[in-house]
C-alpha cells in the first residue's frame, strides 16, 4: 500500500502544537519563536514533509515556472540555449516547460495558451519562422506576463530582447572571402521573414558593397528550410549557371554541409576551386574534410542573458517600462573550406 505523504496536521499533532504554528514556522514568521521553528523544521526532515507547490502557488500567485518556446530543440543552437536558461533559473528555483513549435505559427499559439492557462510565470520565446504578427504576445504582455525574445525578433513588438548580430557576422564572413580572392560569391539565404536572414543578407550585401562588388540577383537562392537537402538543391542551381560562383557563403552549417556535397559530386574542389563559409560553428563542422569556416555565436550566453534579463521582472515588484535590447557579438571562425589570406 502506497504510503500517504506527510502534512502540517501530521506535524502538527506530533509536536502536539496547532497546524497554523507549523505553517508559519516553515513560512520563517518572526511571530514564532526559534526554538519552535527549529523543532518543526527537524520534524518535518524525520516525516519526510513535501510542501503542496500547487497550495504555495496559489498563495503567492507564482508557480515559479518559465515557459520557453522554441522552433525547434533538437538542434545544437536550441538546446545549448536551453542549457544556458537552465543555468541561470536552477539557481532562483524555477523549472522550465520547453516546447517547441515546429516553425508553426499555429502551434505557437496553442502553446502560449496552454502555458499561460497553467499560470507559467513568465515566457522566453524564439519565435516560429511563420509568425509574422505577435497579437498572442501582446495578450501576454497586457495580461502582465513578462516575455523576453531571443535570437529571432518581432519587429513591431515591443519587449527584452536578446539577439546575435547576424549583420556583423555574416559581414565577416563575406569580407573574408573578399580578402581571399573571391569575386562571385553566392549566399544561399534563409526565408524573408525570419530576421536572422534579413540581417544576414544585408551584411553579406553590405560587404560585397564596401569592396565594390555588385550584388547579383543570380548568385542569391532563398531557402525555406535550414536542412543539408537545402543546401544541396540550392548549390545544384547556382553550379548550373554559366558563370557559377567561385564562394558559397551558406545560412547555417547543415545549408553549408549540403552545399560541400554537390561540390565534391560535381568533381570541384573545397576551397581551391570554390570557397564554403556556414553560420553557427555547429561541433561538427571542425570534423569535416575539409573542416568548415563558420561564423560562431555566443548561444549559451544568449540563454543566460535571456533568463537573466527574465527572472530581474520576476524578483522586481516594480513594473520597469523600459525594455532591453542586447545585440551578442558572432566571430568568424576560419578552417579549411575557405582560402588563405
Amino acid at each position: 500500500m502506497k504510503k500517504r505523504p506527510s502534512t502540517i496536521t501530521d506535524i502538527a499533532r506530533a509536536l502536539n502544537i496547532a497546524a497554523s504554528t507549523v505553517s508559519r514556522a516553515l513560512h520563517d514568521s518572526p511571530s514564532i519563536s526559534n526554538e519552535t521553528k527549529q523543532a518543526v523544521i527537524k520534524m518535518a526532515k524525520q516525516m519526510d514533509y513535501q510542501p503542496n507547490m500547487l497550495a504555495v502557488s496559489l498563495l503567492s500567485k507564482r508557480t515559479k515556472t518559465i515557459g520557453v518556446i522554441v522552433p525547434e530543440i533538437t538542434s545544437y543552437f536550441f538546446s545549448t540555449v536551453i542549457s544556458g536558461v537552465q543555468d541561470m533559473v536552477n539557481e532562483a528555483g524555477y523549472k522550465l516547460v520547453i516546447c517547441q513549435s515546429n516553425e508553426s505559427f499555429e502551434e505557437e499559439q496553442k502553446l502560449i495558451e496552454t502555458l499561460a492557462l497553467n499560470r507559467v510565470d513568465g515566457f522566453l520565446i524564439s519565435p516560429a519562422s511563420k509568425t509574422m504578427k505577435f497579437s498572442h504576445l501582446e495578450r501576454l504582455r497586457t495580461s502582465g506576463i513578462p516575455v523576453v525574445v531571443f535570437d529571432r525578433d518581432c519587429p513591431g513588438f515591443e519587449a527584452d530582447r536578446v539577439l546575435v548580430d547576424d549583420f556583423d557576422g555574416a559581414f565577416q564572413a563575406v569580407e573574408y572571402l573578399i580578402k581571399t580572392g573571391c569575386r562571385r560569391i553566392a549566399h544561399i539565404a534563409g526565408p524573408k521573414n525570419l530576421t536572422t536572414c534579413q540581417h544576414r543578407m544585408d551584411g553579406y550585401a553590405k560587404a560585397l558593397q564596401k569592396h565594390h562588388l555588385s550584388v547579383e540577383e543570380d548568385l542569391i537562392e532563398r531557402v525555406e528550410g535550414f536542412t543539408s537537402e537545402d543546401g544541396e538543391e540550392a548549390t545544384k542551381l547556382l553550379l548550373n549557371l554559366h558563370s557559377p560562383p567561385d564562394a558559397i557563403f551558406a545560412i547555417n552549417d547543415a545549408v553549408a554541409i549540403g552545399a560541400m556535397a554537390i561540390i565534391r559530386e560535381r568533381g570541384l574542389r573545397i576551397p581551391e576551386d570554390i570557397s564554403i563559409v556556414g553560420f553557427d560553428d555547429e561541433p561538427y563542422s571542425k570534423y569535416f574534410h575539409p573542416s568548415l569556416t563558420s561564423v560562431w555565436q555566443p548561444v549559451y550566453e544568449l540563454g543566460m542573458l535571456s533568463s537573466k534579463i527574465l527572472m530581474n521582472h520576476l524578483s522586481s515588484e516594480i513594473d520597469n517600462p523600459h525594455y532591453r535590447y542586447e545585440l551578442l557579438k558572432p566571430e568568424l571562425i576560419i578552417r579549411k573550406s575557405s582560402k588563405d589570406l
